[in-house]
């Protein structure tokens, strides 16, 4: 059975207010100036920004919509390969037909949308679309191999997929893999469905899911005009209930007349947590309003979004915070997004002089090229006034050298993760009427939420300028992992904080700094590389009896996957055979070859006698690393 474990509600859940509109548990205890208290959970840090009033007891499409009458005829999106572009009317209007579209398949409530696409008009046409009729989308990259894709579609019980036209062979692929008898269980809503579960009855594509494509269809594929020009007229019974919201103020005491429910799943990314797997982040209609309104709500909202901004959209929209931070924050605030399906310095830099772009949305490697590239200094980029960094750690010094590009424009950081909604801290430096900040930090913890930091070991709160485990409480965190209460209940506590696994400390100012990482998850770009996948890759090999991958620190990808390996007895294996084998493994049963997507691809290989581990057999990952560490500061080889 699919199921998701349930949260323990949190403080945030319990506290009345009026209607449906949260508002922020009050402090237990003393709350100091600095912005910390404490209660029965130890010391918990606040926001400096005062506590606004959140109206998640919305549809996800009708709260990122409500300004609609006052933003109708601004752009919404614009196609930076081609220049069209699409008013906020058209946009929204397109969304509905898309979710007639898709109703006209037979998607209704709870049902699941694969989202294969990069970045596109069409991804935010469905996304929405999907909202509007209560489906649930998951998001994959395009450019994951068969094997990675199917994971992901068998996992979440996907019945449609949008793509396009080159990525349809990696589907054709369903049909070689082995899926399962049909079999009724609780699907992601919590709705009834029909799906595989043992057996070796295959999956045709156009037989047993739907692929569109946004270009020409392949063979047994449909375009994706059967679902951008359906007829609108007849919306489901309940979108007609909101439109009301677009419009008018909330009231107390209006209640919503259709079957609707804010704890119902609107999005469901995949995340590797603090260790393992990818899994399922079942994130709600309310958990990601409250974090789009904890980013862009409120007299002085944290990240400051005009009407006449434009919006780099560059980072996938696959990725939970270009999906968030970027397109939704927009969307709510009125702002421009311009979309770019792919990284090239050239066309970014042309693109950002021509629309003038305002608000950048990057990640450490691409504040590299912007800092570093000579061919920057051929552009005029003062149209910038917010240059927001996240997904991974950004150095100090690559912040200072990005200064000294954009001297006019206000850098800082975000910090997040996929299951906490995902934004736990945000730059003040971007609000209405911004804080100063400092250099290298990840900004200070988002209103409407609680953080502490723990003791890693005894679990105990620590205050100020203390190094330890960052929790992050309220209801922008994650309903739950898909089917996987033990996860869940490993992530979220009986009081309901989320542990992230990342090491930090809140200074004297409130500001969040990371330190290190007690999760195994590696970052490359941004992008999450789980070790566990790695190694069971390797130990599928019959010369190493042993492995254990790791991150090493990268100037350009900030972290990649390394590999200590320890050879079978009487085996041998070189270093290239090995990355060989990770990059590009033969799977005879599937007569075809499996590769995992380019940035999980192992950058060396070092072979030990031994992998050290404690006496409960868990890698020692800290020891592999400090060992790299050592080796990179004396310059010699391991």
């Amino acid at each position: 059975m699919i199921s998701v474990a349930p949260s323990p509600e949190s403080p945030a859940d319990t506290t009345p207010h009026c209607g449906n509109t949260t508002t922020p548990p009050s402090p237990s205890s003393s709350t100091n100036a600095a912005g910390s208290c404490s209660s029965g959970d130890g010391i918990i840090f606040r926001s400096k920004l005062p506590a606004i009033p959140i109206p998640n007891h919305l549809p996800l499409h009708a709260y990122c919509f409500q300004s609609l009458p006052d933003s109708a005829d601004r752009p919404c999106l614009i196609v930076g390969s081609s220049g069209k572009s699409y008013t906020y009317a058209e946009t929204h209007l397109i969304c509905r037909k898309t979710a007639a579209g898709l109703s006209n398949l037979g998607i209704s409530r709870g049902d699941v949308i694969m989202i294969l696409l990069p970045n596109c008009p069409e991804f935010v046409f469905t996304f929405i679309g999907a909202s509007m009729i209560g489906a649930v989308t998951t998001t994959a990259n395009p450019f994951y191999t068969p094997s990675e894709i199917l994971k992901q579609f068998k996992a979440s019980a996907a019945k449609l997929i949008v793509t396009q036209s080159s990525f349809v062979d990696k589907l054709g692929h369903f049909s070689r893999l082995s899926l399962h008898e049909e079999e009724e269980e609780e699907g992601v809503g919590g709705h009834r469905h029909r799906h595989r579960q043992g057996g070796s009855a295959a999956a045709i594509l156009g037989k047993d899911f739907t692929v569109i494509t946004v270009d020409d269809p392949p063979e047994s594929c449909l375009h994706f005009s059967v679902l951008s020009e359906a007829n609108d007229q007849s919306p489901p019974d309940w979108e007609q209930e909101v439109v009301h919201y677009y419009s008018a103020s909330c009231s107390c005491s209006r209640k919503l007349e259709f079957e609707f429910d804010p704890d119902d799943p609107v999005a469901l990314p995949f995340s590797s947590g603090t260790t393992g797997l990818p899994k399922g982040v079942v994130l709600t209609h309310r958990s990601l309003i409250t974090s789009v309104a904890q980013q862009v709500d409120g007299e002085n909202p944290n990240l400051h979004l005009r009407g006449d901004d434009v919006v780099l959209c560059l980072l996938p929209l696959f990725h939970i915070y270009s999906l968030n931070s970027v397109l939704l924050c927009s969307l709510r605030a009125g702002a421009a997004v311009l979309l770019m399906h792919k990284f090239e310095i050239g066309a970014l830099l042309e693109l950002i002089q021509r629309h003038r772009v305002s608000v950048a949305a990057v990640v450490p490697p691409l504040v590299l090229a912007l800092a570093k590239n000579p061919v920057v200094e051929g552009f005029d980029l003062s149209s910038l006034r917010l240059v927001l960094s996240g997904a991974a750690p950004l150095a100090k010094d690559l912040e200072d050298a990005l200064r000294t590009r954009v001297p006019q424009a206000v850098l800082g950081q975000g910090y997040g993760m996929t299951e906490a909604g995902p934004v736990l801290s945000m730059c003040l430096g971007f609000a209405k009427q911004p804080f100063p900040t400092k250099s290298g930090s990840c900004g200070t913890v988002v209103r409407n939420a609680e953080l502490k930091v723990i003791d890693p070991v005894t679990g105990s709160s620590l205050g100020y300028n203390q190094s330890g485990e960052i929790c992050i409480r309220g209801q922008q965190i994650m309903k739950g992992y898909l089917n996987d209460p033990e996860a869940t209940a490993r992530t979220i506590d009986v009081e309901g904080w989320l542990h992230t696994g990342d090491i930090g400390y809140v200074d004297e100012d409130d500001e969040v700094f990371i330190v290190d990482r007690v999760k195994e998850i590696i970052k490359f770009k941004g992008f999450q590389v789980p070790p566990a996948e790695l190694e069971a890759l390797l130990l599928s090999h019959a010369s190493i009896a042993d492995a254990a991958v790791v991150p090493q620190k990268d100037e350009a990808a900030g972290e990649v996957p390394v590999a200590f390996v320890v050879c079978s007895k009487g085996m041998e294996v070189t270093e290239e055979a090995i990355k060989q084998f990770v990059a590009k493994q033969r799977a005879q049963w599937m007569h075809m070859h499996m590769q995992v997507v380019f940035y999980k691809r192992l950058y060396k290989v070092y072979f030990v006698h031994a992998i050290p581990k404690s006496p409960s057999g868990k890698i020692l990952r800290k020891d592999l690393r400090a060992k790299l560490a050592a080796a990179a500061a004396s310059s010699t080889p391991l």
